[in-house]
């Protein structure tokens, strides 16, 4: 039982005993650092049901506690707050039962709802920037979260593979590309398309500025720009399933699938099933058929249907134009729903789209609930804020996006260059270190990413997250590698059980009663999918570690009991800071 729930009835108990009152619930919190004290019984709440001084009420609550209740070792009161110091045997048996078990924190494998998480989602016209960066990092860690939580999870994603920007890029290597391959270029395939795509822009841009300078007012030059008309032509083309329309779309977009897939491998994320938006821009018209009969749904005079949502406090939605095809809300709710069919053990789906689509998916659960979807009430739009450079916002269409490929590549390069400065790298082979900047150099990018509340809005500098002091990954991998040290120079100590009554010092307690926050801190991070919670638990843990390195000797103690004691607290310290990381998709260094 929870030490929680073992002082509420004790608490309980006391006051029967000693009051002959009942008390309907006991109030607890932290105990201020300024006191002696692990846990604090607030006793103010109590005055409602016992009568009397609160100083004496909580001075006999704790004789009764110290009395009667093992786990606390002695009390002392403040004013109306009663502080337990919990005794050291109870910590000692909390670690004992952890001491040796493998995933610590972790819940049982696929013990809760199968839940889907859709990320990344990326337009097959350009190559993956920052944005789907803090996008995948976002949706895979809280997919690893949910299944450490004990749901069984599918990873999935919609590839948006079709539309008026695919066919821009498609034009401008018709018109531009003389053939040009990422063979022959020597470029990844959705570089080479991306490339295409700000093609198009710069050309159309000059053929708006043409019409403009002839007279043509500037609206209307932005409809009527020939580029703009042929690419335009070339959807309806492709839409009508035009041979050779469709097979250079194909073509191109299998260029950008395999840059995508290298990229994905390079950041460490993984999907279970992917859908595109080709197959699936058709669905949810039947749908929408079937909620008008049901009344869901209501058609205008000139054939458009709507759904009515202002009593929700919305507006009206539009769900299929007069002639008949579909907008993004119907192929959205006709996907949420193929996804079931596919997966019918799914009971909740996660979204992992920016902030800017929050009114989308408020108006898309609403419909789905309508429709009488009971999942539906388990639909989550994980909202994002944007990420921001020191140097400004980016642009896909101008070029002046910041690539996700040169971002790994860069904070591969910092983490190099910093490691190199500190000078710590004495007898690592070539490939070690490749590897081991590798490794730091994700790792802070994914931390310093990660740390930030999802909903808020992160301006990214690489030099600063790779620093090896602070709230940043590398200082946490830094920690790890000691830790591995230790054990090296311990030579890997093997013991069943910690004899239970050797005292703790009280580095050793805090230390211990950071380690006892994990699974409490999984299951939080899995009810908000924020993996800023375990970010700012695992920091914090490494702090208290550092703070108990600094101040305990770990290999020095003569207490051989001690001493191995304290090495197996350390390792115990580094398997948390590895299995909080992994959530992350983030590799600890045994050195460093």
């Amino acid at each position: 039982m929870e030490l929680q729930k073992i002082l509420e009835e004790k608490v309980k108990e006391a006051v029967k005993s000693i009051y002959s009152a009942d008390l309907p619930t006991a109030e607890f919190q932290p105990t201020r650092k300024d006191f002696e004290g692990d846990v604090t019984v607030v006793v103010f709440p109590m005055l409602k049901v016992v009568k009397g001084n609160p100083v004496e009420i909580g001075t006999q609550i704790g004789d009764f506690l110290q009395t009667n209740v093992a786990e606390v070792g002695k009390f002392n009161v403040v004013k109306g707050f009663l502080n337990l110091v919990v005794a050291d045997s109870y910590y000692l048996d909390f670690f004992n039962s952890i001491h040796g078990k493998q995933n610590f924190g972790y819940q049982e494998p696929n013990s809760k709802d199968a839940i889907m998480v859709e990320y990344s989602s990326p337009n097959t016209n350009k190559p993956l920037h920052l944005g789907h960066i803090r996008n995948n990092l976002l949706g895979y860690s809280v997919a690893e979260i949910l299944k450490a939580a004990g749901h069984k999870v599918y990873k999935t994603q919609i590839i948006n593979d079709r539309g008026i920007h695919i066919c821009k890029s498609m034009l401008a290597w018709q018109l531009f590309g003389e053939g040009e391959t990422p063979e022959s270029s020597g470029l990844k395939g959705d570089h080479l398309v991306g490339k295409y795509y700000v093609e198009f822009d710069k050309a159309y841009k000059a053929q708006v500025e043409n019409l403009v300078s002839e007279g043509i007012d500037r609206k209307t030059a932005e409809k009527e720009a020939p580029l703009l008309v042929e690419a335009q032509e070339m959807l309806r083309k492709w839409e009508a399933g035009d041979p050779e329309t469709v097979a250079l779309w194909k073509n191109m977009n299998g260029w950008v699938y395999e840059g995508f897939d290298t990229t994905y491998k390079n950041l460490g994320v993984d999907f279970d099933k992917l859908y595109y938006e080709s197959d699936t821009y058709l669905l949810g018209r039947e749908v929408v058929e079937d909620g008008l009969q049901k009344g869901v749904f209501y058609k205008k005079g000139d054939g458009s249907v709507w759904i009515d949502l202002t009593d929700e406090g919305l507006d009206e939605k539009i769900v299929l134009r007069a002639d008949g095809t579909a907008v993004y809300m119907t192929q959205d709710i006709g996907t949420a729903i193929q996804r079931v069919n596919d997966f019918p053990d799914i009971n909740g789906m996660v979204y992992t789209v920016g902030n800017e689509q929050d009114y989308h998916f408020k108006v898309l659960f609403l419909i789905l609930k309508k429709l009488g979807y009971s999942w539906a009430e388990k639909l989550y739009h994980l909202s994002y804020g944007m990420v921001d450079l020191p140097s400004g916002k980016m642009k896909s269409r101008e070029g002046t996006v910041v690539d996700a490929d040169d971002l790994i590549s860069n904070m591969e390069e910092t983490a190099a260059e910093i490691s190199q400065e500190l000078g710590k790298l004495e007898g690592y082979s070539k490939e070690e270190k490749q590897q081991l900047y590798r490794t730091i150099g994700l790792g802070a990018l994914k931390y310093y990413i990660l740390k930030v509340d999802p909903k808020k809005r992160i301006l990214f500098n690489p030099e600063e997250s790779v620093d090896f002091q602070g709230n940043t990954g590398p200082f946490i991998q830094y920690t790890y590698a000691r830790i591995q040290s230790i054990l090296r120079k311990a030579n890997n100590v093997r013991l069943s059980a910690v004899e239970t009554s050797i005292g703790l010092h009280q580095k050793e307690k805090e230390l211990l009663k950071q380690i006892q926050l994990f699974p409490e801190t999984v299951q939080l991070a899995a009810e908000n999918y924020s993996p800023a919670l375990i970010a700012n638990y695992v920091y914090d843990l490494v702090k208290e570690f550092n703070s108990f390195y600094q101040q305990v000797s770990i290999l020095g103690e003569e207490d051989k009991t001690k001493r191995n004691f304290r090495v197996l607290l350390s390792k115990k310290v580094g398997e948390v800071i590895r299995d909080a990381f992994r959530l992350f998709g983030i590799d600890v260094p045994e050195r460093m």
